[in-house]
């Protein structure tokens, strides 16, 4: 099967090939716990598990890796405002993360390594881009030095000039250019204990940009296939590994392929906390929305197109998964029948989850119950108690309703159809509608 991908380092789809037969190699810039994720960061999360949850179903072997960075400044800023331990906060947050994403079905990467656990590799990447002369030290501080890289900006399609112009970049006395970026910085008196490390160059930590490249090549080695994150990645982040890790190992290209998700909007809006549109998945699963939901939605526009948030989107995506597990009702995911080959064939062209998400209606439309079952399983939008939840958050029971349906039915056929309608109102101000299909049969719903 081929299977394509759009490549942001060559601005264009190319077919995906593995370095290694059979072996596809895969890094995704993973969550900085010091704070609970947004649906922003739920996406990502959603969307590299989907590629994951494919390439498993097509290579015979897949190694999956996504970091946890858990030393930084936002986490010591977060700490220090909370009056908490570095590692109390991280280790919080990191269990909330995996709490949130796996309500969405979100599975384990085979490595999730940690930016403290992995300082020694750090400092051997460092070293040797110092050794390379691609790297100097001022002021205590180890800085990168782009101009060392001629292709420097080569991801983010932009000249030199126009990266500095409204980006992210530090403008500081002990670097020798703007775009220079800290592979170590010292540490400073107000410094949590925990986030301080020893190194050639004196006490300090290691920059963002070097944990990724140095946890990457360890569990991947210097040359993979595929690295991911989000759009809001591509610069400076990403650009700064390519940088450092080609010149760290010379002669390497790194990950081939580049991928990146679009951002996340509520209402047309950027997500912001002072709008007061600053989501997290904990307040949505706090409202009984459950997480096949969220994730459908997530992943209901192509993975490279922005994505709004609205509550219509939301209010969609729960229609869409109710009329699927009312569909398959009587029905398990069998794990002998395996996912149709059109599912596949579409997640090979470059995700396209819109033709995906059409299949499953048409699934449905035709009963196709074995099929579409295992397709939801395989998406990771199968909940086996999808409607027994559904009633429980209504506070309903389920042999209630049913007693009711029969009760309407009887009415019906007696022609009291006053009785009828009071049934069915009745039911709808508890929050279940009901729908009269062929047969003479009634299936209910939340309204």
């Amino acid at each position: 099967m081929e299977i394509t991908l759009f490549n942001t380092l060559t601005h264009k789809e190319e077919t995906l090939t593995t370095l290694e037969p059979g072996h596809l190699k895969m890094y995704v810039c993973g969550p900085t716990v010091y704070d609970r994720p947004h649906i922003g960061n739920a996406r990502s999360a959603v969307i590299y598990d989907l590629l994951f949850r494919f390439a498993r179903a097509v290579f015979p072997k897949v190694t999956y890796v996504r970091n946890i960075t858990d030393v930084d400044d936002k986490i010591n800023k977060a700490a220090k405002e909370q009056k908490i331990s570095i590692q109390d906060l991280t280790k919080s947050i990191t269990d909330f993360f995996h709490a949130d994403v796996g309500a969405l079905n979100v599975l384990c990467p085979t490595h999730e390594p940690r930016a403290t656990e992995h300082i020694a590799e750090i400092i051997t990447m460092i070293e040797q881009l110092i050794a390379n002369k691609n790297a100097y030290v001022n002021q205590g501080h180890v800085l990168f030095d782009v101009s060392s890289y001629s292709e420097y900006g080569k991801l983010a399609n932009r000249q030199l000039d126009e990266m500095i112009a409204g980006s992210r970049v530090e403008v500081a006395a002990y670097k020798n250019d703007p775009l220079d970026f800290v592979l170590w910085k010292p540490a400073d008196d107000e410094d949590d204990i925990s986030s301080v490390f020893e190194s050639p160059w004196g006490k300090g930590r290691p920059g963002w940009h070097i944990e990724c490249s140095a946890m990457s090549s360890k569990y991947l080695g210097a040359d993979f296939d595929i690295h991911g994150g989000g759009a809001d990645l591509q610069f400076p982040h990403h650009e700064n590994e390519i940088a450092q890790s080609r010149c760290a190992t010379p002669g390497s290209h790194y990950a081939r392929f580049w991928v990146h998700n679009g951002f996340l909007t509520v209402n047309g809006e950027k997500m912001s906390k002072s709008l007061k549109n600053f989501i997290t998945v904990r307040d949505l699963l706090d409202q009984g929305i459950l997480g096949i939901v969220i994730r459908y939605l997530l992943l209901s526009s192509h993975y490279r197109k922005p994505l709004d948030f609205t509550q219509k989107a939301l209010d969609d995506a729960k229609n869409s998964i109710e009329k699927f597990h009312q569909s398959i009702s009587d029905v398990t995911p069998s794990l002998s029948k395996g996912v149709p080959l059109t599912i596949l064939a579409h997640l090979a062209d470059d995700l396209n989850m819109s033709k995906v998400i059409a299949e499953l209606h048409q699934m449905a439309k035709k009963g196709e119950k074995e099929e579409l079952a295992a397709t939801l399983d395989f998406l990771g939008l199968y909940d086996a108690k999808f409607l027994s939840r559904e009633v429980k958050n209504l506070s309903v029971d389920e042999s209630f309703i049913n007693e009711q349906i029969a009760l309407r039915l009887v009415a019906k056929q007696e022609k009291n159809f006053a009785e009828a309608d009071k049934i069915r109102k009745s039911l709808l101000e508890k929050g279940i509608s009901l729908e009269d299909v062929s047969g003479g049969k009634t299936i209910w719903k939340s309204a």
